[in-house]
């Protein structure tokens, strides 16, 4: 699964709910598939009880109508049988054969005589299908069957019967002569339905003649709406098995349903989907349990290395994983810590190597920024012990010796300053005289290089509140910069003007410019790159203090066209 969507889940959690989605879809289809099994399977026995019951009932009827036929037999084979048939007295033929007939029939059986034409000579048993000299046509109709049995069923008066026809005869100077024929039979209703009912071990049974429910082991109703849904092919409430009724001449008299139940299925069904819930239910809370226990197991590096990982990115390269295991997770630790031990290694040796690299580039630093005020008090004093001077030269020498040295000492205090994150209290002074005497500071060695210092017009009541020693060593730095970038002569313009509440202020040469590579870092401490003597610490200071005064400095420059270095200071704030 994917959990774009789900950012805010914690690992374990999108384990869960990958492996309850899992589960659930595991299980809808077991069940499904569980349940499409269940149905064919008892589909399929369903279908084979209805067959058993067919045979059930096969075998019954058959064996009913077996002893109609012998008993039928057995009676008209009588002598004194025959002869009380032939006298035609009703009293004379239940005397004669109701005594054999009683011990094997029951309240539903029917027995009649009747003549060859079918006209009823006595009646024996249960309800009469026809009164005496009425005529059952059936009779004449199979005659030409006899002299063997005949049997089938037959729907008379609204009921239905399975009547065995058996022929009587009698020896004669023409043969064998029919005198007489045996109607018997059982009355098909709803008591012999459900005997067929318990016999099949519940089926139900469905007599239809005409479309007419005959006998049925149903209620009335239900027998009706089952009939009208056999009709319509509706039937959706029993597995159907249908058998032909065949009347006595032959014809298709009816048909009988064998009907099985589908309420059996629907709650065996009903109680398969409830266990198969309950499984369903306790396999997963097992697997959630078990997938819970598992994921722990396997989250718990994975968090480990998650807080180391948060530790190596605060530097703490001493943080180490608990190895607890020889899986890939426990060699994922080991390897982690043996990376941490490496980093913390290279780490050690590059600030060892940067601390000596910086330590002779701060040297060489300090050595480039103490250059020009050493070499005029060198130059000074070389001049004051060769030379005969004035006093006012003297004087003029010892002046600049000071300056230098003061500048000297201020460069190293500031230094110390920057280091300790001190600053001197700020004043309000005019820009003007910060400038003038920066220019003162360096007119010397400008006029020994032929460098052309221009102070351009600048208005006398732009003030600014400021350290002015750091600012006047920051201008004289940048003007430092540009002579040493022009020894063989050129000019440098020195301006201040207001903008929208600031006060910016361009230190502009015509010098040789400054590389694109160079400019990219040129504030970064212990830059020497770009110049013969580089720049130094300068540059980086000059930064801070700018910085400090909560201005901003920044240069622009194309190699052969000069250097412009610019300074916005926050103007003071008219009363």
């Amino acid at each position: 699964m994917k959990f774009g969507r789900f950012p805010r889940l914690s690992l374990l959690q999108k384990i869960l709910l990958s492996t309850s989605v899992s589960l659930t879809v595991l299980f809808a289809l077991t069940g499904l598939f569980v349940q499409s099994s269940v149905v064919s399977t008892t589909t399929s026995s369903l279908n084979e009880e209805v067959n058993a019951s067919f045979q059930a009932y096969d075998s019954l009827w058959r064996s009913r109508a077996e002893l109609l036929k012998s008993v039928s037999l057995i009676l008209s084979s009588m002598s004194d049988v025959r002869a009380a048939f032939s006298t035609g007295d009703q009293a004379t033929i239940r005397d004669t054969a109701g005594e054999l007939w009683a011990k094997v029939s029951d309240e539903n059986a029917v027995f009649l005589v009747t003549d060859p034409r079918g006209e009823v000579i006595a009646s024996l048993g249960g309800l009469p299908l026809a009164t005496l000299r009425e005529r059952v046509p059936v009779v004449a109709s199979v005659a030409a069957q006899f002299p063997k049995q005949v049997s089938g069923f037959l729907a008379q008066q609204d009921q239905l019967y399975e009547i065995v026809l058996t022929p009587v005869y009698v020896e004669s100077p023409g043969g064998p002569a029919l005198i007489n024929v045996l109607m018997a039979g059982y009355k098909v209703d709803r008591r012999v339905a459900e005997r067929l009912k318990e016999a099949t071990g519940g089926s139900e049974f469905l007599f239809l003649s005409g479309g007419k429910v005959m006998a049925a082991s149903l209620s009335a109703t239900a027998a009706a709406e089952t009939a009208g849904q056999l009709a319509s092919g509706t039937m959706r409430e029993y597995a159907p098995l249908r058998a032909p009724l065949i009347g006595i001449q032959g014809e298709p008299l009816g048909e009988l349903w064998i009907l099985r139940s589908f309420d059996g299925v629907k709650q065996r069904l009903a109680a398969l989907r409830v266990k198969m819930l309950v499984a369903g239910f306790f396999a997963m809370c097992a697997g959630l349990a078990l997938t819970t226990f598992l994921a722990r197991r396997i989250i718990g590096p994975v968090n480990e290395l998650d807080r180391a990982a948060e530790e190596v990115g605060r530097q703490n390269y001493d943080f180490r994983v608990r190895v607890s295991s020889d899986d890939e997770l426990g060699r994922l630790g080991a390897t982690f810590n043996a990376m941490c031990a490496s980093i913390r290694s290279a780490r050690d040796e590059l600030i060892r190597r940067e601390r000596i690299s910086t330590i002779g580039r701060l040297s060489s630093s300090i050595v480039h920024d103490l250059r020009n005020p050493l070499a005029a008090i060198y130059g000074g004093a070389e001049m004051m012990v060769d030379s005969e001077l004035t006093p006012p030269q003297v004087k003029r020498l010892a002046g600049n010796i000071y300056r230098a040295s003061r500048r000297i000492q201020e460069l190293l205090q500031d230094l110390v300053d920057v280091s300790r994150g001190k600053t001197a209290g700020a004043e309000l002074c005019r820009i003007r005289d910060v400038i003038s005497a920066a220019v003162e500071a360096v007119s010397h060695t400008a006029g020994t290089q032929g460098v052309q210092i221009i102070l351009q017009d600048t208005p006398l009541d732009i003030e600014v509140p400021m350290e002015r020693a750091r600012v006047e060593r920051v201008l004289v730095n940048l003007m430092g910069n540009a002579l040493e970038a022009m020894p063989g002569g050129g000019k440098i313009c020195v301006s201040a003007r207001l903008e929208e509440g600031s006060v910016r202020i361009d230190v502009a040469d015509d010098g040789p410019g400054i590389s694109p590579e160079i400019r990219e870092r040129l504030f970064q401490p212990f830059v020497t790159h770009g110049k013969k003597s580089g720049l130094g610490l300068g540059l980086a200071l000059s930064r801070q203090t700018v910085i400090d005064h909560s201005g901003e400095i920044w240069v622009e420059s194309e190699p052969g066209k000069g250097a412009r270095f610019s300074i916005r200071l926050p103007a003071a704030v008219a009363a």
